[in-house]
């Protein structure tokens, strides 16, 4: 009955494994996301998305070329 208690070990470590790598990701998406739309405060990730958000949610006014 060897195999029997290597088995249980073995469930044991993968179960310490998958427990440490479920979680949240929202520190992930926070550093992700760091353009932020100077009208509605929206974030995100890059300029090419700040475009499309103008395009779609403001569509009068022209998105800034620069946000340093």
């Amino acid at each position: 009955m060897t195999r029997g208690k290597q088995k249980i070990e073995a469930q044991r470590r993968n179960a310490e494994r998958n427990q440490k790598a479920k979680g949240s990701q929202l520190e992930a998406r926070v550093v992700g996301l760091k353009v932020t739309c100077p009208i509605c405060k929206v974030q995100l990730a890059n300029q090419n998305q700040l475009g499309d958000h103008y395009a779609s949610k403001h569509p009068k006014e022209k998105p800034p070329t620069d946000l340093s």
